[in-house]
């Protein structure tokens, strides 16, 4: 199977989304591959389809000033942050293609994400009962996903190397007793320009490519 890369590089989450919506709308009619969108953001909370505004601690007022947006999305799971120093990836995906259910897919981008971060030597896991992927009981990736006529969109987040300062406006994904990591906490000299060809090619790999 062929695998198309858009690499966005800092874009707005409104105009990402968009391009989301009609890769989507193309990979339903055949008109595209399988794609990964991959793309780094301006700071903006994102809130799932049944998010609870109470994770939201700071009014629109103060997010304003500190210049950080707060978006409804249409993926699942709760507020979240995206933002600079963060690898976000929307993989827009056939399911039915291959053959793969919803669970099994979000265990791929587990995976993926997992495998990244043990290709620079970090140990990581997953949780079943909180999604995404761990470090000592800190999240260093976030998963939300949706997906409609057997085709994904949305995907994940992973911190490379993000202002950690920009989380204490939300409690993340609605967990309160967990926190949150960056990878320059544990490896300073790493950026965006290294990480991004290894997680492309470690798609590629999990996901058969």
């Amino acid at each position: 199977m062929n695998l198309q890369i858009t690499d966005l590089g800092r874009t707005d989450f409104n105009k990402a989304f968009k391009l989301q919506e009609e890769t989507v709308a193309a990979r339903k009619e055949g008109r595209v591959p399988d794609t990964l969108i991959l793309v780094e953001h301006n700071p903006v909370y994102t809130l799932g389809r049944n998010s609870d505004l109470a994770y939201v601690l700071d009014s629109r007022e103060k997010l304003a000033k500190r210049g950080i947006d707060l978006v409804q999305t249409t993926r699942g799971g709760q507020v979240t942050y995206h933002g600079p120093g963060q690898l976000v990836g929307y993989p827009v995906i056939s399911l039915k293609a291959r053959k793969m259910s919803v669970l099994q897919y979000v265990e791929h981008l587990e995976k993926l994400l997992i495998e990244v971060l043990h290709k620079f030597d970090i140990e990581s896991y997953a949780d079943r009962k909180d999604r995404g992927v761990w470090i000592d009981g800190n999240k260093i990736a976030a998963l939300g996903v949706r997906v409609t006529r057997h085709v994904t969109m949305h995907g994940f987040a992973l911190n490379v190397r993000v202002n950690m300062d920009d989380y204490t406006g939300i409690i993340p994904c609605g967990i309160k007793d967990k926190g949150v990591t960056s990878l320059h906490l544990i490896k300073p000299d790493i950026t965006l320009e290294k990480v991004k060809p290894v997680l492309i090619e470690t798609f590629k790999e999990i996901f058969d490519y």
